[in-house]
């Protein structure tokens, strides 16, 4: 709603802007979150906790008192920044992946295992939080990883064995990541069910 207000005219972008004027090398005005964006919701937070002193100063505008009880709370910015921990990471996936100029298809089951495993690390730190507000973030943070299962699920029943094996095949990994999944899963390295041994069994004699 902020970024809203202080772009609806030039005249309040210019009193923002001047507002970072000998603080800051290039000032900047808020945007706002878009939703056929990938990743705008990450780049809209960081924005605004990049300019929340700036915001606040504006807000001192006799001219723009009624807007005050919008400025976001010091307990809501401690929630931005839970939220911006949550994102950052599919964020970095998502740029290493499309910046690639080789194969990428080794690195399928890597990265949605870091997703996994990220989530459950946010998940545990929230857990022992008491606040109304970060029980509302453990709450949406569980869900999440029900979604990323959906997509997961979508790519491994035509797709599994072939993303098994390239990322056993990497050079620089081999079966080890499989056995150490193994491992942690506690599955008997004779089991059928390893990746290793249904890798091994796929494979030409």
């Amino acid at each position: 709603m902020l970024s809203v207000l202080i772009t609806l005219t030039p005249g309040r972008r210019n009193e923002f802007i001047d507002c970072q004027k000998a603080k800051v090398r290039i000032a900047a005005l808020p945007i706002m979150d878009v939703k056929t964006v990938w990743n705008s919701t990450l780049e809209f937070l960081e924005h605004a906790y990049r300019l929340r002193e700036f915001t606040r100063e504006w807000l001192q505008n006799p001219k723009y008192t009624e807007y005050q009880p919008l400025f976001t709370t010091q307990d809501e910015w401690t929630i931005v920044q839970y939220f911006m921990e949550v994102l950052r990471p599919f964020r970095y996936w998502t740029l290493w992946m499309s910046k690639r100029h080789t194969f990428t298809l080794h690195h399928v089951i890597t990265v949605y295992n870091d997703m996994f495993d990220h989530m459950d690390g946010v998940l545990r730190a929230l857990a022992i939080k008491k606040t109304q507000c970060q029980e509302d973030l453990f709450f949406a943070v569980k869900l999440a990883p029900q979604k990323l299962s959906k997509y997961y699920a979508e790519v491994t029943p035509m797709t599994g064995m072939c993303l098994i094996s390239a990322h056993i095949l990497d050079p620089f990994r081999m079966l080890q990541s499989c056995r150490k999944w193994g491992k942690g899963m506690d599955i008997n390295p004779e089991d059928e069910t390893l990746y290793t041994t249904q890798y091994q069994e796929a494979s030409p004699k």
